[in-house]
């Protein structure tokens, strides 16, 4: 049985799904949602004109309300559970795979799965691929 379960969240459906099912699954664990800033994502002229302090501070403003909405969706609001909101910079397969190599006693993470297949799959890579292949625990990929 889970103790510590990592949940990397962007606020999709899929991702919602994944907290949903983590949080029904093992009632009692504690959850930590964690939240990828990707640079990457970011267009150069929107860092350029902002600053990227700016870009930087509005996307952690933007992974706080992303956790809230996803605790309120998935009914985790005002309960007496443990959840940790992490938010962390990087690309997120590798950002992902290093969280789960910290000291923090994660034994399982449960992502979703955006279902890409084919051509888009080769192309844009698979995040929750990436870290099934590399991950040091147990990993659990919801549709």
């Amino acid at each position: 049985m889970a103790e510590h379960v990592l949940v990397p969240t962007d606020g999709s459906p899929q991702s919602v799904a994944a907290v949903r099912f983590a949080a029904t699954e093992w009632p009692d664990a504690e959850l930590t949602l964690l939240n990828v800033i990707n640079p990457a994502d970011a267009d150069y002229r929107e860092r350029a004109l902002s600053g990227s302090e700016e870009w930087f501070q509005a996307e952690k403003r933007k992974a706080r309300e992303t956790f809230a909405e996803v605790k309120a969706e998935v009914g985790l609001v005002d309960t007496d559970r443990t959840i940790t909101d992490r938010i962390e910079v990087g690309s997120p397969q590798k950002v992902i795979v290093e969280v789960l190599d910290d000291d923090a006693g994660y034994d399982h993470v449960v992502m979703g799965s955006h279902g890409r297949t084919g051509v888009s799959r080769i192309l844009l890579g698979s995040v929750a691929e990436e870290v099934l292949r590399r991950s040091p625990v147990p990993v659990t990929i919801v549709r």
